[in-house]
């Protein structure tokens, strides 16, 4: 007897590319400050894969900002949440919960560091700071996923944002780099906390962007001339491009990667070192 069974399969897989990889997911964004924002690119492409979205503030002023924003992927709702109060982080997944069921996806997009601490060597940063940058740009994430576990669905994904001064010295990136790094070994260990849920934990390490974030780091005009120079791709990496890969991450197109740092950089992380202008290389060695 001749069965449809793969037939239909297929077909299903099929219609739900059709429909969206995120179609009907519910997702929880948190980081985003502007239309600059790498966490608007990835909201932008969640939503066109048909993502439901829940957008975050941490305070009015960005409120102000987030709610046209929030208009135009249809969010279906927008929460306040500083990630320093522990309690809002615990209550706001309590409201999301009680009002849109299971979470399909979150991303934290959140870092700070004193920009005025960064100019200076890395042996200068203040104890205040250290321990304000590791709060805010690692631990909230841990906080957030502590927090959201009860809420999550089966077949969850959490997503972080990194950056390749966690590997390498990047010049003016001192106390957030510590931070980043910090960052991509929870996300190792998140993973393998929620991995016994089927919750799948990830971070994307993006090459420099001109956000707002990005304007408190020194020279760093020169460090996007260097990294367009000096990439595999020759150019810099976009917000569309840190969205789309974030989708894929997110979505069950990516259901057997967890504790991945994915880096999307314009192959900048695999280059060993300067390019050369071959006009100008001499034939003897």
């Amino acid at each position: 007897m001749v069965t449809l069974y793969p037939y239909i399969k297929e077909r299903a897989h099929i219609m739900s590319l059709q429909a969206g990889i995120l179609q009907d997911k519910v997702g929880v964004i948190f980081g985003i400050a502007n239309s600059m924002s790498i966490a608007w690119g990835i909201t932008e492409n969640a939503f066109s894969q048909g993502a439901k979205l829940i957008l975050t503030y941490q305070n009015e002023a960005i409120k102000k900002r987030i709610e046209p924003l929030a208009k135009q992927v249809n969010a279906i709702g927008i929460f306040e949440c500083d990630v320093l109060n522990e309690a809002r982080v615990d209550t706001i997944f309590e409201e999301i919960g009680k009002k849109f069921g299971k979470i399909d996806f979150i991303v934290h997009s959140i870092a700070f560091s004193d920009k005025d601490e960064l100019r200076n060597e890395y042996l200068y940063t203040s104890r205040e700071n250290f321990n304000n940058t590791l709060e805010i740009s690692c631990f909230s994430f841990t906080d957030i996923a502590r927090a959201s576990r009860n809420y999550l669905s089966p077949r969850a994904s959490l997503l972080t944002m990194s950056y390749y001064g966690a590997e390498k010295v990047v010049p003016h990136y001192n106390c957030m780099a510590i931070a980043k790094a910090a960052l991509e070994a929870s996300v190792m260990y998140i993973a393998s906390d929620l991995g016994s849920d089927g919750v799948r934990v990830n971070a994307i390490s993006a090459g420099p962007i001109k956000t707002l974030a990005a304007s408190g780091i020194g020279d760093f005009r020169h460090i996007l001339r260097w990294n367009q120079n000096n990439s595999a791709l020759r150019r810099n990496v976009t917000i569309d491009d840190v969205g789309k890969a974030a989708v894929f991450l997110l979505s069950d197109m990516a259901s057997g990667i967890t504790g991945e740092i994915l880096h999307v950089d314009c192959g900048y992380h695999i280059v060993g070192m300067k390019m050369i202008d071959t006009s100008n290389v001499c034939e003897e060695v």
